[in-house]
């Protein structure tokens, strides 16, 4: 790879731009190929997936509605009657027919006019008739007015920052030459960049991934300029007020009754490069020999059922943050369950007892990979599978307390799971499946597991995957493709912190601009009691505030 490297550098200037950019990514693909190859856990179905071939797992892509169907019905796979078949996590009903490509349903991708909130409303009355008049058609009646007006809506465009210049008029005396200044509103007072701003260039910058060079290029071409580096000075200037409510935060989410974590590769220039060199010749950089840097995503449920999403990046994985969040947690309590893959040596923390529970979906996904060698032993666990998330999807669907929900799974998921257990068992005894086949390996994985991933069925409470933090963590993935790296830990820590209010927003329904402005335009009232700025209870806060500076009035 070195000597093609080399033979590209050499070549480039021949090859032009455009050219050498195609040559150089086919380099890379063949290396990340030759890598992949190379590993132990190198098959077909994973390269498919790398290259976008085979993305979907879902059972009916993977085995066909009709085959998936048919299964079912041959092995008497009859769902209780108050299971929805179609509540299917994530899947559409096996009976639903596949719509014809490029048919779709009348009104589509259409939205009512009551749902674009911020639209300005325009009273428009009647060229020549009045209310009480008389009708032109049949000169008898009187018009009266409907309440509900036809409504004509357009979408214009604008800049992401607007900005207002309030010219203030000057006078000179012509005697003794002094200056008078017309006296500016009051919404020309305050900092240049108003909370509005501020709380835009963050959720731009860490909800979006939009980098900020990029959003100073859209304001170039609206003409209102923004440099990349201003737009990072407020930020970090204004980052300090929303840090009490990122420690309730922590606080609340070192309380919770269970907790999801999981890692994605991440990039800090800080410990990188040439940077590192330079950390490695001090005495106080700890563990020179560890080179990974992470996100780490932690999603904590209280028992108040409150979700609570953080997200850290640095030296450290997920068992480490974790363990670090956990030193908030009362002492009183039980330890929490905790949600995460199979990889107990980067997720469990160290130092505090925890209830470990497997991911079904990462066991499955083991099962999907086999699909093409061994189709008939993969469609029956997939269909088996199928049964237990079709009666998690009921439960969420009911609004199943985690009791009920519990004794729901004891009834109708465990005899499929302990079917299932003793079906591996027995393929693997009887040498139907070589145990060091890749399916065999993919047995023994649930096998080897088989109590954190059933202990759905013996606790209140505990998820059967942890889907909901990979999801979570898709917001870090966004940030690190667009924007590729962070410059410095602080600003990974305050990207981090952004990630974490804006996600926690969006968990409880609640709109991040909106809340984030709110914190900011209440910096005292925060900072004293952060509690009552949570996105669950700032609008009862705000609603309080309001009253009390009425009654003052």
């Amino acid at each position: 790879m070195t000597q093609v490297e080399a033979a590209l550098a050499r070549v480039q200037t021949q090859l032009g731009p455009t050219d050498y950019d195609l040559f150089r990514r086919l380099v890379n693909t063949l290396a990340t190929v030759t890598a992949i190859l190379n590993s132990q856990r190198a098959m077909l179905a994973r390269l498919r997936r790398l290259f976008g071939i085979s993305s979907s797992e879902r059972s009916r892509d993977i085995l066909g509605a009709k085959d998936a169907a048919a299964d079912a019905t041959a092995q008497g796979q009859n769902e209780p009657d108050r299971v929805d078949p179609a509540a299917n996590a994530g899947e559409t009903s096996t009976s639903e027919q596949p719509r014809p490509e490029g048919d779709k349903r009348k009104g589509h991708g259409r939205l009512p006019v009551s749902m674009y909130q911020a639209a300005t409303h325009l009273t428009v009355l009647h060229e020549n008739l009045k209310v009480g008049g008389p009708c032109p058609k049949c000169r008898s009646g009187k018009l009266y007015e409907l309440k509900d007006p036809a409504q004509y809506l357009r979408i214009f465009g604008q800049p992401m920052l607007s900005g207002t210049c309030w010219d203030c008029q000057r006078l000179r005396c012509s005697s003794c030459t002094s200056v008078h200044t017309a006296r500016p509103p009051e919404q020309a007072l305050g900092p240049k960049f108003d909370e509005s701003a501020v709380v835009m260039i963050a959720l731009c910058r860490y909800s979006l991934g939009v980098p900020h060079s990029r959003i100073e290029r859209m304001q170039k071409h609206m003409k209102l300029p923004i440099p990349s580096s201003t737009q990072w000075d407020v930020i970090f200037e204004n980052a300090p007020p929303f840090e009490p409510v990122f420690a309730e935060f922590e606080r609340q989410a070192a309380q919770g009754e269970v907790m999801h974590n999981d890692d994605t590769y991440a990039r800090v220039l800080a410990f990188m490069g040439e940077a590192r060199a330079k950390l490695l010749k001090g005495a106080d950089f700890p563990d020179p020999e560890r080179v990974g840097l992470f996100t780490t995503a932690i999603l904590s449920i209280t028992k108040e059922q409150q979700h609570l999403a953080l997200f850290y990046t640095g030296r450290k994985y997920a068992g480490e943050n974790l363990a670090a969040l956990l030193e908030a947690r009362d002492g009183e309590l039980e330890p929490p369950t905790l949600m995460s893959d199979g990889l107990d040596s980067r997720n469990l923390p160290v130092g505090h007892k925890v209830v470990a529970s497997s991911c079904l979906a990462h066991a499955r996904r083991g099962i999907v990979d086999q699909v093409v060698n061994f189709p008939e032993e993969c469609r029956h666990v997939l269909n088996e599978l199928r049964k237990v998330y079709r009666v998690e999807a009921h439960c969420k669907k009911a609004h199943l307390s985690p009791a009920e929900r519990l004794s729901l799974h004891q009834q109708d998921s465990a005899p499929v799971m302990q079917g299932l257990k003793q079906w591996m068992d027995a393929e693997l005894a009887n040498k139907r499946v070589e145990p060091n086949s890749e399916l065999g390996s993919a047995y023994n994985y649930m096998l080897k597991r088989w109590d954190k991933l059933t202990l759905f069925l013996r606790k209140p409470g505990v998820p059967l995957d942890n889907n909901i933090c990979e999801r979570t963590l898709k917001m870090a993935i966004r940030h690190r493709r667009n924007s590729l790296f962070y410059r410095s830990e602080r600003g990974a820590e305050i990207g981090d912190m952004f990630m974490s209010l804006i996600h926690t927003t969006e968990l409880h329904g609640e709109n991040p601009f909106e809340y984030l402005t709110a914190v900011l335009r209440n910096e005292k009232a925060v900072a004293a009691s952060p509690a009552d700025w949570m996105p669950w209870t700032y609008r009862a806060t705000l609603a309080r505030v309001a009253e009390q500076r009425g009654a003052a009035a």
